[in-house]
């Protein structure tokens, strides 16, 4: 049976009519207990924003908008012990220190083993290049150096973190130790950066250094971890020198002494009227506790133990 053409229409403006009835009713409803407001996970995202408090926040000397998160986390607000706000995002007042300038840098691992004289003088060549690139560019040179220092202590706490999961037990606290290391090398490049702006040369060498270099020893640390801390070991030691013969080119005037940045006064606890001489002066107790850390380590491995049954040195710096 078929429905004529006037039924169909009076179906379907009763319907029409229904629905409007139903959207009024809900609409109602909504404002008699919702007040017609929007619940949290219904607000766009321009009326989020809205509700989001976009005051400044600093990293370093440069002013930033907050950031809007649906997950509510929020960057603590941090002050240092003045009173003053704290501008560093990249370390926390709690992770300042004064550096031990007393350590003893004259000390050397004399190489007796072969194994031992292959990591010496695998560090002696390449030395060389080096030295024949930056010559007395001390600022460029220390710039480039901590590029490299910071590697190793980030791929010997990778796996050895990822060694302390596989076999479900402890690290002796040396995963932490050896990521303090990689950080505090880390700052030691932020801070030179600062002083010395590398050219973009000098960027893709630190690419191509970089990528021969944290494959070279990530493989050589799996075969011998002995071996690649011993190198290490003697890295630093070249580390010393470096910033020894640093030390005198700006005691004779040929680099500037220009003031410290603001960073290496906050990361060292340094004097507010700090010149660059002092930072080189703090960075070079750092590279020797570094020295210390990794002979030790590789004299671990010597006597056939393994890095956990010894506690780490952690905040050794």
């Amino acid at each position: 049976m078929m429905m004529s053409r006037s039924g169909t229409n009076r179906v379907a403006n009763t319907a029409l009519l229904v629905a409007k009835g139903l959207s009024g009713e809900v609409g109602g409803l909504r404002a008699f207990y919702g007040g017609g407001v929007k619940s949290e996970s219904t607000l766009t995202m321009s009326e989020k924003e809205k509700k989001v408090d976009l005051s400044p926040t600093h990293c370093g000397n440069k002013e930033e908008k907050g950031f809007v998160s649906y997950w509510g986390i929020e960057p603590s607000k941090i002050t240092k012990k003045d009173g003053t706000e704290w501008k560093w995002n990249c370390f926390r007042p709690w992770e300042t220190y004064k550096a031990d300038v007393r350590i003893d840098l004259k000390k050397h691992h004399a190489p007796v083993t072969f194994m031992d004289k292959m990591a010496f003088w695998t560090i002696k060549a390449l030395r060389y290049p080096t030295d024949l690139f930056f010559q007395k560019r001390y600022g460029c040179r220390a710039m480039m150096l901590e590029t490299v220092a910071a590697i190793p202590g980030m791929v010997g706490g990778m796996i050895l973190h990822t060694k302390s999961l596989r076999r479900f037990e402890h690290s002796g606290g040396w995963i932490k130790a050896l990521l303090e290391e990689a950080e505090n090398e880390r700052m030691h490049l932020m801070t030179f950066m600062e002083v010395s702006k590398p050219k973009w040369y000098e960027r893709a060498l630190v690419i191509t250094v970089q990528g021969v270099f944290f494959n070279a020893y990530f493989l050589g640390y799996l075969l011998s971890p002995k071996f690649a801390h011993r190198m290490v070991g003697y890295l630093e030691e070249e580390a010393i020198h470096s910033y020894t013969e640093f030390l005198k080119e700006l005691d004779k005037g040929s680099i500037e002494n220009v003031p410290a940045p603001a960073i290496a006064i906050d990361y060292w606890q340094l004097p507010p009227d700090s010149t660059l001489r002092d930072v080189v002066m703090v960075v070079r107790p750092d590279e020797a506790h570094h020295r210390d850390v990794n002979h030790f380590a590789s004299d671990i491995h010597y006597q056939g133990r393994e890095l956990r049954e010894a506690a780490a040195p952690i905040g050794y710096h």
